[in-house]
């Protein structure tokens, strides 16, 4: 399904907040990722941060589209800016026009405007550092958290702003066009790959991709588009175009982990989802985590996680965006 993402624009925007963040999600279109990017503001051509004119900007809609994501961009001096009949109108507009299966993101102070229109209250966000104080003033009952890279409450993500917009740009598209596709936009846009500190680890499909090396991506991405099959190192060489003996070298140098041990990783982070889901019995997960045997599944999960899959049993993951 289409994920319509509407960037909201106000006069004096920082375009880094902007542009980081758009440019990210149009690459993950252009690379196959089914997302439909809309720039809307209250006016057709606003300044921004760097003292150029941005045109051609579309009227805000008067209602939003089934499966839509609002991303509220930020301001270079939001004080005076905010206070703008623009910024005032968008916060009316942020009020009314959201559906109920909307989502909505900030970057930087955006969520200043966020919280003006009310979506914050009573959720978990964050913004600049330096605007912290600012945020808990405009929301007094939102639950503001300090250090975070972006944080997620239900269908409202509020990020820290400047470069932290192409990590949570990045996250979207692991969410909605798996994590494939956003490790090969982040190494097209040259980023480490990251997540929020909200979250209690790297994404496991994202980890051990911070680094640059082609033939190693090449059997990374083998394995993620199908980690149930049982890949031999002759088949990961061949898709890496190197030898056997070279792809365990180059491996272990650059991603930090041996290649049956990457396969066995994405392996536990398929059934850590799967182990979510009541009605599926631990055989049944080993299966449709790619496993031979629930007792090798349960061998392996022990070694990653410490304990026995049941004890994973209960543990709801966050619906989100």
């Amino acid at each position: 399904m289409t994920l319509s993402v509407w960037f909201v624009v106000t006069p004096n925007v920082l375009l880094l907040d902007y542009v980081g963040p758009a440019e990210t999600l149009r690459m993950a279109a252009e690379m196959g990722g089914d997302f439909l990017l809309h720039h809307v503001a209250p006016t057709p051509r606003l300044a921004t941060s760097l003292t150029v004119d941005i045109t051609g900007m579309s009227a805000l809609p008067p209602e939003l589209p089934s499966h839509s994501l609002v991303v509220v961009t930020g301001n270079a001096c939001e004080v005076e800016d905010y206070a703008r009949p623009e910024a005032l109108a968008v916060v009316d507009w942020l009020r009314r026009a959201p559906r109920a299966d909307t989502c909505i993101a900030s970057i930087c102070s955006g969520a200043l405007l966020l919280a003006a229109a009310g979506l914050l209250d009573h959720r978990q966000c964050t913004t600049h550092h330096s605007l912290i104080d600012d945020l808990r003033v405009a929301a007094p009952t939102a639950l503001v958290q300090e250090n975070r890279i972006f944080v997620e409450d239900g269908p409202v993500l509020t990020s820290a702003g400047i470069t932290t917009g192409i990590d949570l740009a990045l996250y979207l598209i692991e969410r909605h066009a798996g994590a494939a596709l956003a490790a090969r936009v982040a190494r097209r846009l040259v980023v480490y790959l990251r997540r929020s500190g909200h979250d209690e680890q790297l994404s496991p499909w994202l980890s051990h991709r911070n680094h640059l090396h082609p033939a190693v991506h090449r059997a990374q991405d083998a394995i993620a588009s199908e980690p149930l099959r049982a890949w031999t190192l002759a088949e990961l060489a061949q898709r890496a175009h190197v030898s056997e003996r070279h792809l365990t070298r180059l491996f272990a140098e650059h991603a930090g982990i041996g290649v049956t041990a990457y396969q066995q990783h994405l392996r536990i982070a398929r059934a850590r989802e799967l182990l979510g889901d009541r009605r599926l019995s631990v055989e049944r997960v080993a299966e449709l985590s790619g496993f031979n045997s629930a007792r090798d599944f349960r061998r392996v999960w022990r070694r990653h996680e410490g304990t026995a899959p049941s004890a994973r049993r209960g543990k709801a993951t966050s619906a989100g965006c």
